[in-house]
């Protein structure tokens, strides 16, 4: 879905955008389509933007994920643990298996509270993932080496794209002003992603950068000193 907004600033756009769509400004992209100055003694500025939505996942973003029956008692367990967990958050919901994969599953929320069990950019639902993943390691012992994916309202999916597409679009403008551009501070799955993403691009390298478990990943030309 592509729609276009107006505003004084570029500010006032998206944030007209974000009104409409009921969206935050990393789930959509931005482009600036034109700043205009009219009047002869008082000068006032328009900005018009075209706000670029994946639709697909926009429109299904309320509807439940395909769920599958629990195998075993542990995740029945981490089913109890997260419902209960979110409970006691105030925040009710509902929670399913989505997938099964070697070594990984998938745990998704239903819940009218997704956004902020999402939190900004992400970090709620990546602890309430650390925390999950915590408790089946305690309830598998130590031959348990399965990893847990919670998500809601299929976050992470758009999430994802939305990381790639932000990267490409800073490794075209790294590429033409010929420096380095610090990202967003990002989760080691997420750098992960950038580094994968940009990793056939012969003009650019990438390294991670700062401390803890949110760092930023830097993307430099490879002719820069940067």
């Amino acid at each position: 879905m592509v729609k276009e907004y107006e505003g004084k600033t570029e500010r006032e756009a998206i944030e007209k955008a974000v009104a409409d769509l009921g969206m935050e400004p990393d789930q959509f992209d931005v482009e600036i389509l034109e700043s205009e100055q009219h009047g002869f003694f008082f000068k006032r500025g328009v900005v018009k933007i075209r706000v670029y939505v994946n639709e697909p996942h926009h429109q299904t973003a309320s509807q439940p994920a395909q769920a599958i029956e629990p195998s075993g008692d542990i995740e029945q367990q981490l089913i109890g643990f997260l419902k209960k967990t979110i409970e006691l958050m105030g925040y009710p919901g509902e929670v399913a298996i989505t997938f099964r994969e070697k070594g990984k599953i998938g745990m998704d929320i239903q819940s009218e509270h997704s956004a902020i069990l999402i939190g900004k950019k992400g970090k709620n639902l990546d602890a309430l993932q650390m925390l999950v993943n915590v408790f089946a390691s305690k309830i598998g012992g130590s031959s348990y080496s399965g990893k847990v994916i919670i998500d809601t309202e299929n976050y992470r999916q758009r999430r994802e794209e939305n990381l790639i597409r932000m990267a490409t679009k800073t490794a075209d403008q790294v590429c033409k002003s010929r420096s380095s551009k610090l990202l967003e501070p990002m989760n080691p799955f997420e750098r992960r992603l950038i580094h994968m993403a940009l990793n056939d691009m012969d003009e650019v390298i990438t390294k991670s950068e700062g401390e803890g478990l949110y760092k930023q990943v830097r993307i430099i030309y490879k002719g820069s000193n940067s």
